[in-house]
């Protein structure tokens, strides 16, 4: 494991990239530090994957500048591939080697790193050290890929979408692989729309949205940015159309009130004076209530609040 860099481990400088008539990347301009790990959100269609194909080298962008640990894919390709560790958000392995011919021939590719079994080991993939890839769980396609980032001991991890489809225990000891590679100091660009999966990792998060960062800082700023600690839903059924909205955004505490879809969801500051507020004034409105929900604001309540839309929107 090598030292950590004082320079930021990645700056990306007005970076752009269309497809025809759809820009994916628009004027992006993003910079990670040395030995965290970074967070890229948005819905799908926000433009990270495609992001983070271009400063893994992947993609040509159309205009902008990418320098990744000091170097840059025009000039320094080889020296980089030998330095960076990529789990991509499909990794399509052959599926009728092993697991251990898998990690043996990704370790070929580098001139340094740990051993096949060592890095079977890492993602505890032991008892399946022999079996065809095929044969192989979700959970366990996806430690393998990510053992197969990691087995060319990488000073910088691309992470894209590396839990999305995986049951909840298989994304915790993921997640549980990912603090120990970020413990050892080393760099970390992961993609999610898992927002609990941000901040449970991430140091700091940029919010992409239509191929722009719209915010940027710590899990803990971004929620405090929207000045709500919590978070009320509920749903008053047919009667939804009745409801008279501005009253509610007249109610003490109340920062702000989105109705969608029959749903009504308000961000409140203080939970315990306009939960009873609330209904006392559905109670004067005549309204009843069907469904009542609470909790703490987080990340996807951050975009809500940026948007309009959630981050898992089509």
């Amino acid at each position: 494991m090598s030292a950590v860099a004082s320079a930021p481990a990645l700056r990306v400088t007005g970076l752009r990239k269309a497809y025809q008539d759809v820009v994916a990347v628009n004027g992006l301009d993003l910079q990670v530090h040395a030995g965290e790990c970074f967070g890229l959100l948005g819905p799908n269609g926000a433009g990270k994957t495609t992001t983070v194909e271009i400063c893994e080298g992947l993609t040509a962008p159309d205009s902008g500048d990418v320098e990744l640990l000091g170097m840059h894919w025009n000039s320094d390709a080889e020296k980089l591939r030998q330095r960076l560790g990529i789990q991509l958000q499909d990794t399509q392995l052959s599926e009728k080697l092993t697991v251990f011919e898998t990690l043996r021939l990704f370790r070929s590719f580098f001139e340094q790193g740990p051993g096949a079994s060592e890095a079977i080991a890492l993602v505890q993939l032991e008892e399946k050290k022999n079996s065809r890839v095929g044969n192989l769980s979700g959970g366990q396609k996806q430690r393998l890929a990510l053992a197969c980032a990691l087995v060319g001991d990488p000073d910088f991890l691309f992470l894209d979408e590396p839990t999305t489809g995986l049951d909840p225990q298989a994304r915790r000891q993921l997640w549980d692989l990912i603090e120990q590679f970020k413990s050892s100091g080393r760099t970390i660009l992961l993609t999610t729309h898992y927002m609990d999966e941000a901040e449970r990792l991430c140091e700091r998060v940029a919010i992409m949205d239509n191929g722009k960062q719209i915010a940027l800082g710590s899990p803990r700023e971004l929620i405090a940015s929207i000045c709500a600690e919590h978070m009320v839903a509920f749903s008053t059924g047919a009667n939804s159309k009745a409801l008279d909205i501005p009253a509610l955004r007249r109610i003490a505490g109340v920062r702000d009130v989105r109705s969608e879809n029959g749903t009504v969801e308000m961000q409140v500051t203080e939970l315990h004076l306009a939960v009873p507020a609330l209904l006392a004034e559905l109670a004067r409105q005549n309204i009843p209530l069907t469904e009542l929900s609470t909790h703490s604001a987080t990340l996807e309540d951050v975009f809500v609040s940026l948007t309009g839309r959630h981050l898992r929107d089509e």
